[in-house]
């Protein structure tokens, strides 16, 4: 027998050492491989309150509205879902971002810095929200959305932290490169203009977040990394999603429900000029008001012109016409999405006289159940998302940020019925029946065959180059990522 040396060990422990590399370099190239699988076909979760619903088809997207109104139908999570695998890349640097805007212009404008921060292989700095504009809400990120699952459920796509490493913060509190993107620009103004600027700065500052990418010509993975983004990762908090439901289940236990989006607010009507139905008296206190805002830069406005085009919100009054004309009957129950209407109860009257079942959440809710939402206006226009994703038809009155952000989001799950109103169309008829020159049968018949084809079915999206503003918004139809009942397609 041979005596085996220390010689004989060390080569046998060289060899265990080697397999054992060889193993963890293989593990670790099967983690990378599922990480690049899943750029490809996101996994959407069942919570759709604002998370969204489950994804592959109309059977996940029922599941994810049932769950927002905290149907028994659909089953518990017995346990939390595992963590995805992270993904591991050389970061080229920080992006921070401040948001600009209300909740769903931050919200688009969140999934827009997520993809390009994907794009450049940077590290995404937990966004910060808007607290300066009209609506001064001073929530931060974490008091709207729940950050912890929106850092996990990405983080086989991208690193977020939740702040600077200490030293960069000491860095970047003496000298920050800070700048907006140019909006509506594609993945290659990013590649060439904005990655070499992070490398050489280490830190760079987004201080606006609307609308920087465009609506087309994307490649496919960054729009469909727009929609996980929206409908997975942007989960609102516990506190949100638990009296959304509330407020969702009250309204379903009496049976169908829309969704109004009436967007006449004080600063909509000073923001667009938009003064039809108003007195004197409300114009000039709009009018002080957009001169008071310098970055609204548009203050010589002619608003029955912009009405005439339009670019107006319809004003109580005129909406309620339109419902009428639609066949919504007195009995229907509306729940009322929006902030303070702009002349109280005197311009909901009309409304009101017409649909008796007209409620809002000051309604339905408790003082107390509210308080904690008191000057969050923000806070408080998540509890309206919620609510306007599981109606049975949702109906905005303008086309702004929140109307079609809801719109894609319903889309999503399953394609539900929102009926986008022909604003341009509904002037033209409303004053032609005001005027006497339309009977009430011949304009109701004009309202309907005018919005056939505008109830949320699938559509292709508007595309008109070089006008982005013109064009469909991406978030109202991201045709892209859908499938044929809803849900997010696969393009595995």
């Amino acid at each position: 027998m041979v005596a085996v040396g220390g010689g004989g060990r060390r080569r046998r422990a060289w060899r265990w050492a080697m397999r054992a590399a060889a193993s963890a370099v293989l593990w670790t190239a099967v983690v990378q491989l599922a990480s690049i699988a899943g750029l490809f076909r996101p996994r959407v979760l069942a919570d759709c309150g604002g998370g969204g619903a489950a994804g592959g088809g109309g059977g996940g997207a029922a599941a994810g509205l049932a769950a927002l109104a905290g149907e028994d139908s659909v089953p518990a999570r017995l346990s939390p879902p595992a963590l995805v695998p992270k993904r591991i890349y050389k970061s080229n640097g920080y992006l921070r971002v401040t948001c600009n805007g209300g909740l769903n212009q931050m919200r688009a404008g969140i999934c827009d810095m997520v993809t390009i921060a994907r794009h450049l292989n940077l590290t995404l700095v937990v966004p910060e929200l808007d607290k300066k504009s009209f609506w001064a809400d001073p929530s931060d990120f974490g008091e709207i959305f729940d950050v912890d699952h929106f850092i996990n459920s990405l983080r086989d796509e991208l690193m977020i932290v939740k702040e600077l490493p200490l030293k960069l913060q000491l860095r970047t509190k003496k000298r920050l490169y800070s700048m907006p993107p140019v909006s509506w620009s594609n993945e290659t103004y990013y590649l060439k203009r904005i990655l070499p600027l992070a490398r050489k700065h280490k830190v760079i500052h987004f201080d606006k977040s609307d609308s920087r990418l465009a609506n087309n010509g994307l490649p496919i993975q960054l729009q469909m990394l727009r929609c996980r983004v929206n409908f997975e990762a942007l989960r609102f908090t516990p506190q949100i999603e638990a009296l959304g439901k509330k407020l969702v289940s009250t309204l379903q236990r009496n049976g169908q429900f829309v969704v109004l989006h009436l967007r006449y607010e004080m600063d909509m009507l000073s923001f667009s000029g938009c003064t039809h139905g108003c007195s004197s008296k409300e114009t000039e206190e709009l009018t002080r008001m957009r001169y008071a805002y310098p970055w609204w830069k548009e203050k010589e406005i002619d608003s029955e012109a912009k009405r005439l085009q339009g670019l107006c919100p319809l004003t109580p009054e005129e909406i309620t016409l339109v419902l009428k004309a639609l066949g919504f009957t007195e009995d229907t129950l509306i729940y009322i999405a929006s902030g303070e209407i702009y002349g109280g109860e005197r311009r909901l009257a009309a409304l009101k006289a017409a649909y008796p079942k007209l409620v809002r959440k000051e309604k339905i809710l408790s003082p107390d159940e509210l308080r904690p939402f008191q000057n969050h206006s923000t806070q408080m226009a998540a509890l309206d998302y919620m609510v306007s994703l599981a109606s049975d038809i949702f109906i905005p009155s303008y086309d702004g940020n929140m109307a079609r952000v809801v719109e894609g989001h319903r889309r999503y799950m399953g394609f539900r019925k929102t009926i986008v109103l022909d604003r341009k169309k509904l002037v033209e008829l409303l004053d032609l029946f005001q005027g006497g020159a339309l009977s009430w049968d011949e304009f109701s018949g004009a309202v309907k065959e005018a919005h056939k084809s505008r109830m949320g079915q699938p559509t292709e999206r508007k595309i008109i180059p070089g006008q982005p503003k013109e064009e469909d918004y991406f978030y109202a139809n991201p045709q892209e990522c859908l499938g044929s009942n809803g849900g997010l397609r696969d393009v595995s």
